[in-house]
């Protein structure tokens, strides 16, 4: 089993950045693609952003896609997301989710119930 707890969030001005971490534990972590969501109040999770579990593969949102980074360091057990250019509408609560296949071969998955292991989350406010 993994578990998750993200940190980072806070309120940031619209155009600016932010990153957000992840931090897992276990000695599992490496073995799982690792996926960002978000929520805002009043509407659905959505997909943000996910890795491989080696890292070579990322995949994003289009709504994000250019200004968020997704990144991994296996030997810190720890995920990231960095955030640029933020906008009003990135305001959500950010969740980090751990796959539920090990060394999953190919690009990692945006479908949240490909995902097992889910963190409390941690929220992100643009302010205009």
């Amino acid at each position: 089993q993994v578990q998750l707890v993200e940190s980072g969030g806070g309120l940031v001005q619209a155009g600016g950045s932010l990153r957000i971490s992840c931090a897992a534990s276990g000695r599992a972590f490496s073995r799982y693609a690792m996926g960002w969501f978000r929520q805002a109040p009043g509407k659905e999770r959505e997909f943000v952003a996910a890795i491989s579990w080696n890292g070579r593969y990322t995949y994003y949102a289009d709504s994000v896609k250019g200004r968020f980074t997704i990144s991994r360091d296996n030997a810190k057990n720890t995920l990231y997301l960095q955030i640029n250019s933020l906008k009003p509408e990135d305001t959500a609560r950010y969740y980090c989710a751990a796959d539920s296949t090990w060394y999953r071969e190919g690009p990692p998955s945006s479908a949240g119930n490909e995902y097992e292991y889910w963190g409390q989350g941690t929220q992100v406010t643009a302010s205009s």
